[in-house]
């Protein structure tokens, strides 16, 4: 097993590949949080155990729980989810758990970003996330994949720094892998409005940034939507906006209602992405998908949910950021969340048109978004040490030293 390593991926020849390239399985972790998910949990342990069941037809499945709870989550999932006993503070496994990445060997390593909880003391969603920080790490020792983490070498406030990546001047990165897509082309979509946020890297420019996903992504070119969706308390994750759907093309989540706050955001952001070229030059192909009606929060819900100080409330009347970009893609399958809405059919016909060889599953995903996110937000995949996944590596990625 390779131990943390002191270089980065690209120094490597590691890359991110896409979502939609072959894995080899998939992470969740298991929800319980009474301050977040209405008693204790209990309707969105279903809506979860949902997910993964879902999720297990096309590819393996790993559970991580908290010790009180594994015996739970045993129970209630079927026997061919393994489960393991994973402390965390939350359920968000795509923030808090690493980003993978390959090599043209079939080698594979995982990012272990910082994690501060979507802002830390500014504007983070709960007060303590030390448990969470820890969860990456803890994935890759039991997956026996070798650790690229963030923190390099001194001082990040040296005046006027490079904009590429110089050791001298790499700091840690706060990043949550709901806030990064990319092409497994050389591409990374993500938004202004989260990686700038003031509660992740205050010292670090927009420069700085693109260097860290440089180097730890391995791409050539971060395309910077400007802002997410409106009421997305992550500062607007680009996994609940856009997504690419292949190379080269993109799907947007969209209204046609300009009194609706998002209406002028996804304008904004189609705009940028039709006046956008991917890392291989190519003009974007946007996919518009419109987002289902206002999604909010009702009395009995928001009672359920135990006030915190520290932690985010649930308050009635309240809008959450309901999207259906926030899927999931595994292999042969596409795990697609629903609404109860009549925007749910049009959107998953559109999803069956923009994946043919997959097998779209529509799952109700009410419960995950009284939490705060979606389908794509409590999945992280593992892609496959498979001879499929050379396809995707960029040109001359193995040239690419520092």
């Amino acid at each position: 097993m390779e131990q943390t390593q002191d270089r980065t991926p690209r120094e490597d020849g590691f890359f991110m590949p896409a979502e939609y390239d072959p894995h080899q399985g998939t992470w969740m972790l298991w929800p319980q949080r009474p301050d977040n998910w209405r008693m204790g949990g209990q309707p969105a342990q279903t809506t979860f155990a949902a997910v993964a069941s879902a999720i297990a037809h096309f590819e393996p499945v790993s559970m991580g729980a908290n010790p009180d709870q594994y015996l739970k989550a045993r129970a209630m999932l079927p026997p061919q989810i393994r489960v393991v006993e994973l402390s965390n503070n939350d359920a968000w496994m795509r923030d808090c758990g690493p980003t993978f990445v390959v090599d043209a060997g079939i080698g594979l390593r995982g990012v272990d970003w910082r994690f501060n909880a979507w802002g830390g003391l500014v504007d983070g969603l709960y007060s303590r996330w030390d448990l969470d920080e820890a969860v990456a790490q803890k994935t890759l020792e039991i997956e026996r994949v070798g650790r690229a983490h963030t923190p390099l070498i001194d001082n990040p406030k040296q005046e006027d720094p490079p904009p590429v990546l110089d050791r001298r001047y790499i700091a840690p990165l706060v990043l949550e892998g709901g806030s990064i897509h990319v092409d497994g082309e050389g591409t990374c979509l993500t938004t202004a409005e989260c990686l700038l946020s003031p509660g992740r890297n205050p010292d670090l420019s927009q420069d700085q940034i693109e260097a860290h996903l440089q180097a730890y992504l391995n791409v050539e070119k971060v395309l910077w939507i400007p802002r997410g969706v409106d009421h997305d308390e992550t500062n607007g994750h680009v996994d609940n906006l856009a997504c690419f759907v292949r190379p080269g093309e993109v799907a947007l989540t969209w209204t046609d209602d300009p009194s609706d706050p998002q209406y002028e955001r996804s304008a904004e952001a189609f705009d940028f992405l039709m006046n956008a070229t991917d890392a291989q030059g190519r003009a974007l192909k946007v996919h518009k998908i419109h987002q289902p009606n206002p999604v909010i929060i009702q009395p009995f819900e928001a009672e359920g949910v135990e006030p915190v100080d520290g932690t985010l409330a649930r308050n009635p009347g309240d809008r959450m950021a309901a999207s259906y970009i926030n899927f999931y893609l595994c292999n042969g399958g596409l795990i697609a969340p629903t609404f109860d809405d009549p925007h749910d059919e049009p959107a998953l016909a559109l999803l069956r048109q923009l994946f043919p060889t997959r097998q779209v599953v529509p799952i109700p995903a009410r419960e995950i978004l009284l939490g705060g996110g979606n389908i794509h937000c409590i999945t992280q995949q593992t892609p496959a040490n498979s001879p499929d996944i050379k396809r995707a590596i960029p040109p001359g990625v193995n040239r690419l030293k520092f």
